[in-house]
């Protein structure tokens, strides 16, 4: 059975609080109605002081979500690691662990925009060790055990009930990021489609002696909406799609590699290059994805037509998928 992600960043360019509290509570709903579906995952992400609003605070959308739920996992793809308190961090994930039964997802990347540091008062020159450091807190505090903590001895409560610790992967696209976690012998989560970094990372776990494994989105991870008709659809909302898209490109430099980057300019553009798809159910089908990634919601996408989405994949898609 293929994985299947229904992703939220909420973001709403120019809501209002009033038009915000409303996207929120819909994408809550639309998590229950995906669990109840057979949905596998929610995914949500991490940015601060976007201007269209983009969720700043992924780990308190994921509690709401898994009180809501029963049967999903929601992965936070990705907490943006040195901008956490590694004690309050670790806290956080704990309780969310309990609370869910293991449930939450968590992979922890060092971001790509020095503007969220600066904002955050954090020296982005730092943003490798202070990982370092965010990683093997969380790891020695879901212990529960006393461990050294910058010079003072430290304990976290309450423990975690996943063993030996709640999921935990690294993100990245870079070679630091896959030395990282091989050292920590924790799994490794690439940005993109990268044999070349997997056999690098694997390489890695034999010089360190430790174990892990990587969860790689695969050569093609495009963003999906449902629609009747694509060419409509695309004519109508396409705006949305490309708005989101030209934030990323904005955002990432040149090294930067995502599974989800585009360089279209125009809607036209973004939909010859395939990294956000409208499709039928029947042409959804027939992409035969391993992973299929809903964006209901996408660069403000009218929350109406988000259900309409949502709906159509779970009613017309999800029941012929091959198990």
């Amino acid at each position: 059975m293929p994985v299947t992600v229904v992703r939220f960043n909420l973001v709403a360019p120019g809501a209002s609080p009033a038009a915000l509290g409303a996207r929120y509570r819909a994408a809550l709903e639309m998590a229950v109605y995906a669990d109840a579906h057979g949905i596998t995952t929610v995914q949500t992400e991490e940015h601060h002081g976007a201007e269209n609003n983009w969720l700043p605070s992924p780990f308190a959308f994921a509690g709401a979500v898994l009180g809501a739920t029963r049967r999903l996992a929601v992965t936070v793809s990705a907490v943006i690691g040195p901008l956490h308190d590694p004690l309050r961090l670790a806290e956080d994930i704990a309780v969310l662990d309990l609370v869910s039964g293991g449930r939450l997802v968590t992979v922890a990347g060092i971001g790509y925009r020095p503007q969220e540091y600066a904002r955050a008062g954090v020296d982005w020159k730092r943003r490798g060790r202070l990982q370092d450091e965010l990683l093997e807190t969380l790891l020695k505090a879901w212990t529960g055990e006393e461990f050294t903590y910058r010079g003072r001895t430290v304990r976290v409560t309450p423990r975690p009930c996943t063993e030996p610790h709640p999921l935990l992967l690294v993100g990245g696209s870079s070679p630091a990021a896959a030395r990282r976690a091989a050292r920590l012998g924790l799994p490794f989560f690439p940005s993109a489609h990268l044999p070349e970094l997997e056999a690098y990372y694997k390489e890695r776990l034999v010089e360190y002696g430790t174990e892990g494994w990587v969860m790689m989105p695969a050569a093609e991870t495009p963003l999906l909406h449902l629609a009747e008709d694509p060419d409509r659809a695309w004519a109508t909302y396409g705006e949305h799609f490309l708005h989101e898209a030209r934030t990323y490109a904005s955002w990432q430099s040149a090294e930067i590699r995502s599974a989800v980057r585009s360089a279209a300019t125009d809607v036209r553009g973004l939909r010859d290059e395939g990294v956000y798809r409208i499709l039928t159910p029947d042409e959804c089908v027939a992409q035969g994805l391993d992973n299929l990634v809903l964006h209901p919601l996408a660069g403000g996408m009218p929350v109406e037509e988000g259900w309409r989405s949502l709906r159509l994949f779970c009613e017309s898609v999800l029941p012929r998928l091959t198990v």
